[in-house]
């Protein structure tokens, strides 16, 4: 047990590299891309500390060059399921009671490796696996999964510290337990800081973890894990499976051992996910813990008085930076008829100056989305806009997947505020823009609350404070992060904790004690210095 009160590192945000031409990361970053596009990996599941290779293999491809393969992965069996869960709540005996700052050091030291030797190998991984450009991956896989790691290490002591108040005939504590039983991390393929903080953040409050990523990103999550041994998180603590989600799934929420989801990826399979716990909830040693955040149809609005350059700006960045597949990404913006002329140029002049292709190619905005499926979907949307009577595409509209799933940056305008791609969530490089009556800006706030089911992000923009005011009341339900004269895209752990509402998850926060909160279980302990040896109260006498 610790001898005294730790005081953790200040948790810093890790500043992002330019890669600017000739600097050594860029250098660095493309020796690594090169080499591991070059090469092929063989990646196995991680159970109880020992790889674990199935021989039932999958292959890995870029997005932008899907006929080149960079490795295999193996796929699980229900045996295999079975085992992380077991070797889990063995581990869990000895994690459990691991003293906190040791949990701490073991974290802190990940976010070192990160930020040292293992930081072009993760951003080039990143670049490979989910095309992501240089920039993009810096962002995500080196600086927010550094800053979760660094972060969620003070939250922690912060949690801790929270005690209520005692009084000199009694002693009153509370000790922040990790759930009973273990827990199950599933993961998207589009942050790899988002497949590295979901596990890390639980194993950290003492948690043990079976962890399913991506199948889309499986090649950088092995680079999570790699740097999870090296900094020396023991084995069982956080265990890796891959395959097939439904059998996975099922044998975990079958155990009456499991105690808690943490979950990104959509709204549809997150609904199942909790049906299924709630159809199991009879054979649960405790109620599960379900934390997740899901889809988003996140929105730019601008108010008449905005600077055109400004929502131009917005647009181009909110809704095409890594291809329009973040979750907060625009998708859906309001831009009224005063602005419209001057943000229609921009965009379209700015969108025609991107270019397209693999990230290697550093001068390159735009690479390729995920794979075939999301491509197939796209495609399809955007060739309705082309037929429909009230959409029209101002530009972008093609695409190619002889090579890579590649998209054009494509802009819809449509005079149906309820048009098809105004709710419906795309996660690809496509926004739609309304034009509104500039007279009508109460209204339309009123159409963007209600068009949606989601609440994950938006933005507006305006020099008017009275309409950034009244944007801010009317449209309070309908994000969980809301940015004012900004893009609703790029939260920085420990500025601006990540969730939303609605349909788009729990809004637990990410990058806070918030959604740390969720992965202890309180426990109370009163302790009484002269206790009582008669039952009678005064008022008997």
């Amino acid at each position: 047990m610790g001898k005294g009160f730790f005081n953790v590192p200040i948790a810093v945000n890790e500043p992002v590299k330019s890669y600017a031409p000739g600097s050594p990361e860029r250098e660095a970053v493309l020796k690594a891309y090169k080499e591991m596009f070059n090469s092929t990996v063989d990646v196995p599941m991680y159970i109880n500390g020992k790889d674990v290779l199935t021989g039932n293999t999958r292959t890995m491809s870029p997005p932008h060059d899907h006929k080149h393969i960079v490795g295999t992965y193996h796929l699980a069996e229900k045996q295999h399921v079975e085992e992380a869960i077991a070797t889990a709540l063995e581990a869990r005996k000895s994690w459990a009671v691991l003293p906190w700052e040791q949990r701490a050091g073991i974290f802190l030291k990940a976010a070192e490796l990160i930020a040292g030797p293992y930081r072009a190998k993760i951003n080039a991984a990143t670049m490979i696996a989910q095309s992501k450009t240089i920039h993009q991956a810096e962002i995500d896989a080196a600086c927010e999964l550094i800053d979760f790691l660094r972060f969620n290490v003070q939250f922690m002591t912060d949690i801790y510290a929270e005690q209520p108040e005692s009084i000199t005939e009694a002693w009153n504590r509370i000790e922040y337990r990790p759930l009973e039983g273990f827990t199950y991390a599933v993961t998207p393929f589009n942050f790899t800081a988002i497949a590295g903080n979901l596990p890390s953040c639980m194993a950290l409050m003492g948690n043990v973890v079976v962890w399913k990523p991506s199948d889309s990103q499986i090649y950088s999550a092995k680079v999570i894990m790699d740097v999870f041994n090296e900094a020396g998180v023991p084995d069982g603590v956080i265990n890796v499976v891959f395959g097939d989600p439904v059998m996975i799934t099922d044998t975990i929420m079958s155990s009456p051992d499991f105690s808690g989801l943490h979950f990104t990826g959509s709204t549809f399979i997150f609904k199942e996910l909790w049906k299924q716990i709630g159809n199991n909830i009879h054979n649960y040693k405790t109620y599960p813990r379900i934390v997740g955040e899901t889809g988003g149809k996140d929105f730019i609005v601008a108010h008449k008085s905005a600077n055109a350059k400004q929502v131009a700006t917005a647009i181009v960045r909110g809704a095409f930076e890594f291809q329009g597949q973040k979750c907060s990404a625009a998708s859906r913006a309001y831009i009224p008829t005063n602005l419209w002329e001057d943000v229609k140029n921009y965009v379209i002049k700015d969108v025609n100056s991107f270019k397209m292709g693999s990230p290697e190619d550093m001068s390159n905005f735009i690479t390729a989305v995920i794979h075939e499926g999301s491509f197939d979907k796209l495609v399809k949307y955007i060739d309705q806009a082309k037929a429909d009577k009230d959409a029209e595409i101002i530009v972008g509209g093609n695409y190619d997947k002889s090579k890579g799933y590649f998209i054009e940056p494509t802009v819809i305008v449509t005079s149906n505020p309820k048009y098809t791609t105004m709710c419906t969530e795309l996660f690809g490089p496509v926004i739609t823009i309304y034009v509104y009556d500039e007279n009508k800006y109460s209204e339309t706030l009123t159409l963007v609350d209600e068009t949606s089911e989601y609440a994950l992000t938006g933005a507006i923009l305006a020099t008017d404070r009275y309409a950034v005011d009244e944007a801010t009341k009317t449209l309070q339900n309908s994000a969980g992060n809301f940015y004012i004269n900004d893009k609703p895209t790029g939260a920085v752990v420990g500025q601006q904790p990540f969730g939303g509402a609605r349909a788009s998850g729990t809004n637990d926060k990410a990058g806070s004690a918030q959604n740390l909160l969720r992965w202890v279980s309180p426990r109370m302990i009163k302790e009484t210095f002269v206790t009582p040896t008669d039952y009678r109260y005064p008022f008997l006498g």
